[in-house]
């Protein structure tokens, strides 16, 4: 694997995760794609399982970074991450129906373990917080296959999309 290539998509998606994806956020409930998130499953899918584990931490870990409390998204991405690597062993995962059904799972998944070990830290709870993590996985899951490709070619990644079977 590339981990300098991995190190500056991350950087700077976890930039633009910060900043620019505000402006397309559905603005009532604060709902927005979940770059990291597509990310996660992106590595999890196209990595072997030693190199998805590491990702899938290190991509919680920037989530942590950006996100309101310090600890739960790296365990929540981390073991989610994992199970998805491990799964992708005995199921493959390329048809982007089958990616968008994964990043909605393990963004609807990752977003409830956080929020409760959130609450463990004692984060206050807002009423709409599963319709925002429901959104949030909805959203990320119509767009992240599309992000698949950029990122397959960033990292140098052969994805067969494109090839008949």
């Amino acid at each position: 694997m590339h981990w300098l290539r991995f190190a500056v998509l991350i950087l700077a998606v976890t930039v633009l995760q910060a900043s620019v994806v505000n402006t397309i956020a559905v603005t009532t409930l604060d709902i927005k794609p979940d770059l990291l998130l597509i990310l996660l499953v992106f590595f999890a899918i196209y990595r072997n399982t030693k190199d998805a584990i590491i990702t899938s931490f290190t991509i919680g870990f920037a989530a942590d970074i950006i996100g309101p409390v310090m600890g739960p998204q790296v365990i929540s991405f981390g073991l989610f991450g994992t199970l998805l690597a491990y799964l992708h062993r005995v199921i493959a995962i390329r048809k982007m129906p089958y990616q968008s059904l994964a990043i909605f799972l393990i963004g609807f998944l990752s977003g409830f373990l956080a929020h409760l070990l959130g609450l463990l830290k004692s984060r206050p709870s807002t009423a709409n917080t599963f319709a925002v993590i429901f959104g949030i996985s909805v959203y990320s899951s119509l767009v992240g296959p599309f992000l698949f490709l950029p990122s397959a070619w960033w990292m140098r990644i052969k994805t067969d999309r494109f090839s008949r079977h």
